[in-house]
């Protein structure tokens, strides 16, 4: 058995032991679903937990005269920490599969943007492409992390689960406005219709201690982008890229910017659940 099985082995007989010592009735019984709920949660997290932890730890005490740039440690910073979840198997493989294909989207799309001024990377760094230092891949990394942790870790099952297929086609659309935007009309009006379209009918079942709980997939999608925004605020706040409205002083990041990550949410999930596709736990 690896260490991570081993390790969620061992969570799940405290989880019952506590359980046990706690629940004696209906009241507790939620607050201890509750709780349990926001453990998966932080353990689904824990890459991306861990690099804003790195982004605002080094902009508070990294040197400024420090011979290595900030943004290359936090690259190797964010290397380090995937290698050593996949040592320890705390990542899977497949997860890791998921992760590799968010650097390569994230970072076509970041030497875009970056091109043509959507937003900048502030700092000096060796270990760029163009105007993208590598860490930004991770960032991406972290939401594909995220989903396929939380895929395994909350037993996702699927009730009218979209045709990946289709799925697929609205993912590439939505990808293609990310660029063509910047000279043809934007629809992105029309992807948020058609992500209701597709996604609204489909019910999410996930179990944050014994029993199965439902949740609309669409709004679930509209959270997790929720808090990715909240991400993005305390990213920007480090400086670990700035908007164009922020260079002469840090804000809260617009939250029409609440939309773009819903659409990367879209392509998030369909790139999780193509991973899945033997085993979609769909109905």
């Amino acid at each position: 058995m690896s260490r991570r099985l081993k390790f969620e082995a061992w969570l799940h007989a405290r989880r019952e032991a506590w359980r046990a010592a706690f629940v004696r009735g209906p009241a507790t019984g939620f607050l201890f679903e509750f709780v349990s709920f926001g453990v998966k949660q932080a353990w689904a997290c824990l890459f991306g937990g861990l690099m804003l932890a790195v982004l605002l730890g080094t902009f508070l005490v990294y040197p400024a005269d420090a011979p290595l740039p900030r943004y290359d440690f936090i690259a190797l910073t964010a290397l380090g920490i995937q290698a050593a979840m996949l040592a320890t198997k705390l990542e899977t493989w497949e997860e890791a599969r998921v992760i590799f294909v968010f650097h390569v989207v994230g970072t076509v799309m970041e030497i875009f943007k970056t091109a043509v001024g959507s937003w900048i990377y502030p700092e000096p760094s060796f270990l760029r492409i163009g105007d993208v230092p590598l860490f930004s891949g991770f960032m991406y990394a972290a939401v594909g992390s995220y989903i396929a942790r939380s895929w395994r870790i909350m037993d996702f099952r699927f009730v009218r689960f979209p045709p990946l297929w289709l799925q697929g086609v609205l993912a590439v659309l939505v990808y293609i406005n990310f660029f063509a935007h910047h000279w043809l009309p934007d629809i992105r009006l029309a992807l948020f219709i058609a992500g209701a379209a597709i996604y609204g009918p489909c019910m999410l079942f996930y179990r944050p201690d014994r029993a199965e709980r439902p949740m609309p997939l669409l709004l679930g999608l509209v959270l997790v982008a929720l808090f990715i925004w909240f991400a993005e605020n305390l990213g920007t706040f480090a400086r670990a890229w700035v908007y164009p409205s922020q260079g002469n002083g840090w804000h809260p990041v617009s939250i029409d910017k609440l939309g773009s990550w819903f659409l990367l949410m879209i392509i998030s999930f369909v790139l999780v659940a193509a991973v899945h596709r033997e085993r979609p736990g769909a109905t």
